[in-house]
């Protein structure tokens, strides 16, 4: 997450979140607030910054969970405006304290912590606060989330699926969630035709969390789901698979039409440049010969492994194409590499080996250098 988040958790968002409940709750002590949740507040990190604003609310908040957390929920703004999320920018950021307040204060609170976070998540998202809640109460929460996977509102509905990952980004894993996968997926089957484009993307971005875990059963829930399937729906299981295809997994890549050893030769090779400072980037080209007498169907990614700060290298993988090469057939492919500096990847110098997967399988492209100057 990079700087520009972590400042908008600033004195100016403090002020606004105070006068937001002011408005709703005249007796709110702003001056007291402020103080409080400023204090030390540019010291520290991105969730740090959420947690110790959610702290300042629970000083000056009323001490019945439920009053206060009434107060936070008639201080809301409007919803969010459409039924995507790319796009918004960073405004909905702005109830990352609301949502840590319901985490950390509401757990004893099971029905209106459920009511607070059905508001939250139409505004921003509850996927991290949902978490503490199947942990201690997996069944009631499952419950819940079966209403919601029907509700009016596709982001409550997406909640539902992203909530439940096994391997949600920046959320503890659930240990029961990934060892019991049954539990979870009838509420997948609810979601996977649903009319919004966001609620498909995290179903899929769900099946491919399984499918690191259990390769054997997302394949075969997604045989099952192709079976007559929508458009619509075998683009959601496309996506599903592909960390399963990258991996080289004969049934995955078979689901989708690849096989599983690719008949090709790889060509004019080139990095430009080869060598490259850190904050630049570099182009890497290759073409694929297909050595077959018949089509093939490639799924083409590239495989950089990046140097870490210790030395040692670990391997990030591309998307760069999915093609159909007829017999004898030739086709180029590039991918440009950045070496930008961000706040959750810091590039470093050395060798970066290069690979390149063509239906899983690897084929050794060389190596580009990082310099630092």
């Amino acid at each position: 997450m990079g700087d520009a988040l972590k400042t908008f958790f600033s004195p100016g968002l403090v002020r606004r979140i105070s006068g937001a409940i002011a408005d709703v709750q005249p007796r709110f002590p702003v001056k007291a607030f402020i103080r409080d949740a400023c204090e030390g507040l540019e010291d520290l990190e991105l969730l740090a910054r959420g947690h110790h604003i959610a702290k300042a609310l629970h000083a000056h908040l009323p001490r019945s969970y439920a009053d206060a957390v009434d107060i936070l929920v008639r201080s809301l703004g409007p919803e969010h405006a459409s039924d995507e999320l790319e796009g918004v920018g960073m405004a909905p950021f702005f109830y990352l304290p609301h949502v840590i307040f319901v985490a950390t204060y509401g757990l004893d609170d099971f029905d209106v912590s459920m009511k607070a976070q059905h508001e939250l998540t139409r505004r921003f998202t509850c996927e991290f606060s949902i978490r503490p809640f199947l942990e201690k109460y997996p069944e009631a929460t499952l419950k819940v989330l079966r209403e919601w996977a029907t509700d009016s509102s596709p982001h409550v509905r997406r909640l539902v699926s992203e909530g439940t990952r096994p391997r949600l980004p920046w959320a503890p894993r659930e240990r029961w969630i990934v060892e019991e996968p049954a539990r979870i997926l009838p509420l997948l089957e609810l979601l996977k035709d649903d009319p919004a484009s966001v609620v498909r993307r995290s179903v899929a971005n769900h099946l491919n969390d399984l499918a690191k875990s259990h390769p054997d059963l997302a394949c075969e829930i997604a045989e099952r789901w192709l079976e007559d399937a929508t458009p619509e729906r075998r683009a959601l299981v496309k996506h599903a698979l592909r960390s399963t295809v990258k991996s080289g997994n004969p049934r995955a890549l078979a689901i989708l039409g690849y096989s599983d050893a690719p008949r090709v030769e790889i060509t004019d090779i080139s990095f430009e440049p080869r060598r490259v400072k850190i904050g630049g980037k570099t182009r890497i080209m290759f073409s694929i010969r297909s050595a077959a007498a018949k089509k093939q169907k490639l799924a083409v990614d590239l495989a950089v492994h990046f140097i870490k700060s210790h030395g040692r290298a670990s391997p990030k993988v591309f998307k760069v194409a999915t093609l159909t090469v007829g017999p004898r057939e030739t086709a180029t492919v590039a991918k440009t590499i950045s070496l930008a500096v961000h706040t959750t990847r810091k590039p470093n110098g050395g060798h970066h080996a290069v690979d390149a997967l063509i239906n899983g399988r690897r084929f050794e492209l060389g190596a580009f250098i990082v310099t630092k100057s």
